[in-house]
């Protein structure tokens, strides 16, 4: 059986038909390209609802059994960007270093970067990604912080992972 990944594209728009869902499918493209390890994928598309996101996370982690779940959209200031609150509100543990390290990373190619609130977490074996809603910019971000995924996941009690080292290569220590 093949590990399951979940892509949750948040976007008032895409979810009512407004726009073509572009950021998930960036995403989806990305971790194929990525990982040589064959994979199932649970793809939604919601609105910034908090109480949706929340319950789409909880259904990805605890029914469905995805290892890793990205996001992508409601992470800046905006008042109807609410995934960070509602990725935290479901997480056992946060990880602060995925989001200090992604925000370094758009620092390199836009000063608003720091307004930017994306974070990372796990619930229990599931780790929990929040990522910008441009593709440019979720390229930019999950490449800075994709290193430490398979590894993480791999600590966490989920599958393992593998990359294509010609485009991604993760870290995992020489004893793993």
């Amino acid at each position: 059986m093949n590990p399951k990944i979940g892509v949750l594209n948040i976007s008032d728009r895409a979810a009512a038909g407004v726009y073509e869902d572009v950021p998930g499918k960036a995403c989806v493209a990305l971790l194929r390209e990525w990982l040589v390890t064959p994979f199932d994928v649970e793809y939604r598309v919601i609105p910034d609802e908090r109480e949706q996101i929340e319950a789409e996370l909880r259904r990805l982690a605890d029914d469905i059994g995805c290892a890793l779940v990205v996001t992508t959209g409601g992470t800046g200031p905006a008042l109807r960007d609410v995934t960070p609150e509602a990725t935290a509100a479901v997480c056992d543990r946060l990880l602060p270093g995925f989001g200090e390290a992604m925000r370094t990373a758009s620092l390199r190619y836009v000063p608003t970067a720091i307004l930017s609130r994306q974070l990372a977490g796990t619930r229990g074996r599931t780790l929990i990604v929040n990522l910008p809603g441009r593709p440019k910019a979720i390229r930019e971000n999950l490449e800075a912080v994709f290193p430490a995924i398979p590894y993480c996941i791999d600590l966490i009690g989920g599958p393992r992972l593998e990359t294509n080292p010609a485009v991604m290569k993760a870290f995992r220590p020489p004893s793993s």
